[in-house]
């Protein structure tokens, strides 16, 4: 092995290197990241709109029929939470699949000044049968207006970070009976993510705490600005907060 060694040390002595002639190729420079971005499902394998079995669902009964979501979606796009809610009736197997499938999806990650950032993101999956054919359709906002147009609108996104005071969902103190909670809030945010109006619509069920968790939660928030045909915009909504114990 020492000869063996000398010996590689020794060809290496004596051989001759010349200088490539070749121009070296330049290191792409990285791609910026923009100042705002909302989390979107994407297009990919891992998109959850490419995972829900729709065949299935249609073979197993499903009629048409919609449901709301809120997902937890972090800095990867990972999903860490989901809530459902708003079903109309009998959505239950849409539902389940739904849920399932946004276990396994990762989402395009949101941005705020250049950064990742951890958002909620509110949508909402259409299921019916067209001419003997499944049609699913999923929608980044939960706006009646926007749902019947079938708009590209992705409506605001709170998130968690150090530009935001926002801290995510608290579920209220409520002395007996563990029960879910749904508050509506009318909400004002302009193109930079600012909020400039926030009001409480209404509580279900009443007087147990929800409206107070829902003003003090959001009210601190700063938000992904919504989105149409791909710009920020400022926008007036009714946003659904479902609480869950």
């Amino acid at each position: 092995m020492a000869f063996l060694l000398g010996a590689l040390g020794l060809f290496a002595a004596e051989v001759e290197v010349k200088p490539s002639t070749k121009p070296a190729t330049p290191t792409p420079a990285p791609v910026p990241l923009p100042k705002y971005r909302p989390a979107v499902m994407g297009l990919g394998p891992n998109a959850v709109i490419n995972r829900i079995d729709t065949k299935e669902l249609m073979a197993n009964g499903q009629k048409d029929g919609s449901v709301m979501f809120c997902c937890s979606v972090n800095k990867t796009g990972e999903i860490m939470h989901t809530w459902t809610y708003r079903g109309t009736p009998e959505t239950t197997l849409l539902e389940r699949e739904l849920v399932k499938r946004l276990d396994e999806s990762v989402f395009i990650p949101a941005i705020y000044n250049n950064n990742p950032v951890h958002v909620l993101f509110f949508g909402t999956v259409t299921f019916a049968v067209v001419n003997g054919k499944p049609r699913l359709r999923i929608f980044a906002n939960q706006e009646a207006e926007e749902l019947k147009k079938e708009s590209n609108f992705v409506g605001p996104q709170p998130f968690v970070g150090r530009d935001s005071k926002f801290e995510g969902l608290h579920f209220p103190e409520i002395a007996g009976e563990v029960v879910s909670g749904l508050v509506e809030l009318a909400i004002k945010i302009d193109a930079d993510g600012n909020m400039q109006e926030l009001r409480v619509v209404s509580e279900d069920p009443p007087l147990l705490g929800f409206r107070r968790a829902a003003a003090e939660d959001f009210r601190v928030a700063r938000f992904i600005p919504a989105f149409r045909d791909g710009k920020p915009v400022e926008c007036s909504i009714t946003l659904p907060v479902y609480y869950e114990p």
